[in-house]
This record gives C-alpha cells, structure tokens and sequence, in this order.
C-alpha cells in the first residue's frame, strides 16, 4: 500500500469532470467492443490490438502505455492471474475465466475501469467462477455506493468487504480479497493519490470532498490471497492456484450525487437500486 499519500485529496471542478467523462466513456466502449468480440481461439495479443486501434481512432491514448516500460493497452489476466497480466500469444479457450483492465486519456484526462468475463459466455464458465465474477462485481457496487462527499474514504473497503463476506457467507466458501494491490485516486494522470482499500481499514482515513474522482477496483480470489509476480516483472498471480476476478470503476462524488465515470449509462440504472442519488456528468 505505499504507492501513495493516503492524505492528497482533491476535487474537481465540473468542466474537469465533463472531460473525465469522455475519457471514461471510451474506456468504457472499449471494455464493451472486447467482450463481444472476445471468444476461443483468439489471443490476449489479439484483444489487445482492437483496444488500441479503438482507443486511438476515438481520440484517446492508452494510458497503459505510459507506464514506464509497458507497452500494451490491456492488461489481460486469465485463470490464477489476479491483475497485470500482460497480453501475449496465449490462446483463449472455453471456460477461461478473463480481467480485461482497461485505460484511456483524452485531452489529458484519465479513465480506468475491469472486468471479468468468460471465454465462451457465461455458458462455458465453472458455477464457482460465475459466481466469484458476480459477487467481486457486486461488492465493486457496494463500496460505489459508499462513496459520499463529507464521509470517510475508508468506508468504501469497509463496504467491499462486507459484501464480499456476506456473499461468500451464502456460497458457502471464503473470498480471499487481494490486499497487495488496491485501488487510486484518478484525473490528469492514471495513477493519483489517495489509495482506495478493497478491505476494511483502521485509523484515520481521509475525508471524500465533492468532485473526488477515484477508482474503486477489488480484486478477489477464490482462495487464499497470497500472491507473487511471475518473471515478466508485472503478472501477479495467486500462489495456491486458485482462480482470480477483477472489476474495477472510475467514479466522481459530487454534493449532488455520483456518477461512473467509465458506465455507459454513468451507473444510473445500478445506483437507482442501490438507492444513491445519480450525478448526470455530460461529457466534455
């Protein structure tokens, strides 16, 4: 957890947080162009090359790729990679359980967002690995909807994990909830303070000011979540094997409300059944 503050908050203004929208938007059309196209046969490589003519045709730049020394658009996790996977030759077959993280910057705006899908549809995928998918998708929304200006930011961990919990609880089974890797604030770069726990966090926490933006990104395994960093220098896979899920957001709190920066909708239609007031943000 030592890659940021964990005091920088900042607000944005709301002609700053309409350009965030587009940059969340194309994020959010990529993801949506690599799921249906997504299917056996094809490769990580194969993925990672629609992303970057997409987000490059629309006015973006893969943000990834200014990382210092990485060159993809994606990062492509399959099985027991938890995040950081880097596409490759590898061959995708049915049942594969996937974490597509995509990022792009337009007019030096940035937006981040994850998902997790199978290869094959939903169809193809192992009971254990829909249901690890639904329910780290479902406490992503849960710790959205803990989001509220003048609240502390570390209620959002604290309402992953209790999601989590509650929905292993009725599986039946223990989540391992990754604590290596957590999620950041968002904006002018990718990566920003402050640092957003997926897990319940002791002590001070800063405070959510209106026009935070920040990425909510849990990541969670169907075992333990120990994990290492293979060879490459950036996959980080769990160490027992286990499979891994990722789904990640860009959001902005505003006094009025929030929206999901990289949501087709902006997370309306979610946010309306969780019961929290939606900001429309139109994008720049």
């Amino acid at each position: 957890m030592g890659l940021f503050s964990r005091d920088r908050v900042e607000g944005k203004t709301p002609e700053q947080l309409a350009k965030m929208r587009t940059a969340g938007l194309l994020v959010a059309r990529t993801l949506e162009l690599v799921s249906a196209q997504v299917r056996p046969g094809m490769t990580t490589l194969d993925l990672d090359a629609l992303a970057e003519v997409h987000i490059r045709d629309h006015g973006g730049i893969p943000n990834f790729q200014l990382v210092p020394g990485y060159r993809h658009t994606l990062c492509t996790s399959v099985n027991d990679e938890i995040v950081h996977g880097i596409p490759r030759g590898r061959v995708l077959e049915a049942g594969d359980l996937l974490s597509v993280d995509c990022g792009a910057e337009v007019d030096g705006w940035n937006g981040d967002a994850a998902l997790t899908l199978v290869v094959g549809g939903r169809e193809a995928g192992r009971p254990e690995d829909l249901e690890l998918s639904d329910d780290t998708e479902t406490s992503l929304w849960a710790g959205i909807a803990a989001l509220r200006v003048g609240r502390p930011l570390y209620d959002v961990g604290a309402a992953v994990e209790d999601s989590l919990t509650t929905s292993g609880d009725a599986r039946g089974r223990e989540y391992g909830i990754v604590e290596d890797y957590v999620g950041h604030g968002i904006g002018t770069s990718m990566h920003m303070d402050p640092q957003v726990p997926n897990y319940r966090v002791d002590g001070r926490s800063p405070s959510v000011v209106d026009g935070m933006t920040i990425c909510i990104e849990p990541m969670v395994t169907l075992g333990d979540q120990d994990n290492t960093v293979l060879e490459d220098e950036w996959t980080v896979v769990t160490r027992d094997g286990s499979r891994a899920a990722h789904w990640e957001h860009s959001v902005a709190v505003t006094a009025a409300g929030t929206c999901v920066l990289t949501a087709l909708d902006g997370g309306r239609e979610r946010l309306a059944a969780l019961r929290v007031p939606f900001a429309d943000i139109t994008p720049a």
